[in-house]
Order: C-alpha cells, then sequence, then structure tokens
C-alpha cells in the first residue's frame, strides 16, 4: 500500500510539472502572436531589429515573420504533445487511486469484521 502511496504522489508531482509547463507555453504562444499582430501592422519598408546577446542587428522583415510562424507553430507542437501527456498522466492517476482505494478497503476489512 506504501507503493501505491508513493506511486499515487509521484503522478501528483508529474502532473502539476506538465501544467506549469503547459502555462509557460501558453505565455509564450500569447507573446509570439502579439509579436505577430505587431509585425502585422508594420510597412514593408519598415525595420525590424533583433537582440542577440548585447547587440541589436538588422533582420529582413520575411524572415523574422517565417521566424515567428516557425516558433508559433513549434509551441502548438509542444503544447500538443503537454496536453498528451498531462490526460495520460491523469488516466494513471485514476489507475493508481483505484488501486490505492482497492488496497485501503481489503486493509480495513479485517478490522471492521
Amino acid at each position: 500500500m506504501e507503493q501505491l502511496s508513493k506511486n499515487f504522489s509521484k503522478l501528483q508531482v508529474e502532473l502539476s510539472d506538465l501544467v506549469q509547463s503547459r502555462q509557460k507555453l501558453e505565455t509564450q504562444i500569447q507573446e509570439n502572436k502579439i509579436v505577430k499582430e505587431e509585425f502585422n501592422k508594420l510597412n514593408d519598408d519598415s525595420k525590424i531589429y533583433k537582440l542577440i546577446g548585447p547587440v541589436l542587428l538588422l533582420q529582413d522583415n520575411t524572415e523574422a515573420n517565417m521566424n515567428v510562424d516557425k516558433r508559433i507553430e513549434f509551441i502548438l507542437d509542444e503544447i500538443s504533445r503537454v496536453e498528451t501527456k498531462i490526460k495520460n498522466t491523469q488516466a494513471s492517476m485514476e489507475a493508481a487511486r483505484d488501486q490505492l482505494i482497492q488496497a485501503r478497503t481489503a486493509a480495513m476489512a479485517p478490522l471492521q469484521q
């Protein structure tokens, strides 16, 4: 029963970590969507600079847009992957919880008689 309890606790921690990871990804996707909206407001001749270390480098508009699009695509893929892991972890937690309840019920049965 102790092993079942440890496994359930481990799954809870894992689920918590996955939810935090998903929240970070959601923040990143929102930030990138804002950048994309700002890019859409720019003229074709507007200059876009990219911060690389302590230096601002001029970047091509098309390249900057493609980079943001790729970043959004990557983040959406990561969100999908994390959501799948969350669902799997939740299913594992339910199974572990059921096993724990069955073990506790079995342990309590002799005491109730």
